[in-house]
């Protein structure tokens, strides 16, 4: 329901009472600011009642306010731009204690995921990365800093993993130049969703790879093309994505797949232990 919300609306208009009419008008002007406003904020701009801005949304077949604003964040996150998040956010955080609203956000993002996390798709994605020929890690723009800090973790655990670097959009089909049948591709990809991610995981995807997408929602252009997914809610803070939950799905993925590795993945770390110490790596205390 996210992709045609505006067109329900649109074409529901005929039967709203006044008061909705005036919800319906304001949000058809202004979704991108209504999507990130309380019920209660969106009845006093338009003039109706909180309840009434409830029984809007329960009569577009929502089950709750929540429910039909999460529907438009949905649809207007991959087409904000940086300017526009700025705004909403002075909006969402004026005269609130903007440390704790910053880390309340992180902390509701993680009760989400931690309630909605599919774990029958999350073993099949295990399972997949774990008898892959290669494992190929792309995220470009801020996802890029995920998907190095998954490929740091990966190596420690595979032999056969490479991290797709993204500086030119000719380096990286050279990169990928022999991925093929029996390979997978993880494929990191947020809001603001990058065309040259999208070109990327294509032609993987021509070449015969498996496609592992980790993003936001079913609606990201990577989940539409990929064999498995894992999704991972993405909150816009301003101008800067929070990664907290991607992040925290990744470390849930790394621990798994050196759980499934079993003794391999233990011997992999008492030989790194011995290479640590032996040439120190790691600084010791003082009284060590």
């Amino acid at each position: 329901m996210a992709k045609n919300i505006l067109h329900t609306i649109e074409s529901s208009m005929n039967g709203f009472s006044k008061g909705q009419k005036r919800i319906a008008g304001y949000i058809l002007d202004n979704y991108d600011k209504a999507a990130f406003m309380t019920a209660s904020k969106l009845g006093k701009l338009v003039g109706v009642s909180e309840s009434t801005v409830v029984r809007f949304a329960s009569e577009l077949g929502y089950d709750g306010y929540p429910s039909m604003q999460r529907a438009l964040q949905e649809m207007i996150r991959s087409r904000l731009t940086s300017t526009q998040r700025i705004q909403q956010a002075g909006e969402l955080f004026e005269r609130q204690d903007l440390l704790g609203a910053v880390l309340q956000s992180d902390i509701d993002k993680l009760r989400e995921l931690a309630a909605q996390a599919d774990r029958n798709q999350f073993d099949d994605v295990v399972d997949r990365i774990k008898n892959a020929r290669h494992i190929y890690i792309l995220g470009v723009r801020s996802s890029a800093y995920v998907a190095g800090y998954l490929n740091f973790y990966m190596h420690l655990l595979c032999e056969n993993v490479t991290l797709v670097q993204s500086n030119a959009a000719g380096e990286i089909f050279e990169q990928l130049f022999r991925i093929g049948p029996g390979d997978v591709m993880i494929a990191i990809s947020f809001p603001r969703y990058s065309r040259v991610t999208m070109n990327t995981v294509k032609f993987a995807q021509d070449r015969g790879a498996t496609i592992i997408a980790v993003t936001d929602n079913e609606l990201s252009p990577v989940y539409q093309m990929s064999d498995a997914a894992l999704l991972a809610p993405c909150e816009m803070i301003s101008f800067v994505d929070s990664m907290v939950a991607p992040l925290s799905l990744i470390n849930a993925l790394l621990v798994a797949l050196a759980y499934r590795m079993g003794t391999d993945a233990a011997r992999t770390f008492e030989e790194l232990e011995d290479i640590w110490n032996e040439y120190g790596v790691f600084g010791k205390m003082d009284d060590e």
